[in-house]
């Protein structure tokens, strides 16, 4: 991951000098809403490529004026490259993708992260997700926060839910998702996403919602 990061950073700094950068392996520290920054996830899905368990990407987004304008997710095991533009469209490989229209809870196929490195937090969350379990079609786990979202985007799967995530986890993907007519929710509906800090999220192809928060109340 440091290598990775290292050679990344050292070319946007040289390309983009003004802009400033946030890595998973930089120190944490709270950073200035009102600053352009790009956002880095070396590797995301560190503990899969450890394992060759090919669902590893690389991560990047570009925050300014108080959002991502830019976010780029790389799978190099399976050539797939989703990226989006503020404004501008998802796409996959060049080919515009779009979420899927998937309309109730029991059709859909839901993928789900367990926050493995707030073990704690297991027994609220597998409540949560056995109930939706229950409910839906079936589940996948990828163990990319990177690539869940994108799939997301490409209709690959309906609906994706994690908690505690960093900005370089889902930034990039926040912003494909949202470009390729999904949504990203937080998980609390009363809450906020902070794109500068963790966050719980809720991303969906925007038909969902309803279901979904019916199911997180009840818990």
């Amino acid at each position: 991951d440091i290598r990775v990061q290292d050679h990344i950073q050292k070319k946007l700094e040289e390309a983009y000098p003004d802009v400033g950068f946030i890595g998973e392996e930089s120190r944490w520290t709270k950073h200035d809403p009102k600053g352009r920054y790009w956002i880095l996830d070396p590797i995301d899905g560190t503990t899969n490529l450890l394992h060759h368990y090919h669902m590893s990407a690389v991560s990047l987004a570009f925050y300014e004026s108080g959002k991502v304008t830019f976010g780029v997710v790389y799978n190099p095991f399976l050539k797939e490259m989703f990226i989006a533009s503020d404004g501008q469209g998802a796409f996959l490989n060049g080919e515009r993708i779009h979420v899927s229209d998937v309309s109730k809870l029991n059709d859909a196929l839901v993928s789900y992260g367990a926050t493995p490195y707030e073990k704690d937090r297991a027994p609220y969350l597998f409540r949560v997700y056995e109930k939706i379990y229950m409910a839906s079609a079936d589940y996948r786990r990828c163990g990319s926060a990177a690539l869940d979202l994108c799939y997301v985007a490409c209709g690959r799967v309906d609906l994706y839910l994690e908690q505690q995530l960093k900005p370089w986890d889902y930034a990039a993907g926040l912003l494909i998702v949202r470009e390729a007519g999904g949504c990203v929710d937080p998980w609390n509906e009363e809450g906020r996403i902070d794109i500068l800090d963790r966050a719980d999220i809720i991303a969906h192809n925007g038909l969902l919602q309803k279901e979904i928060y019916n199911i997180l109340r009840g818990i």
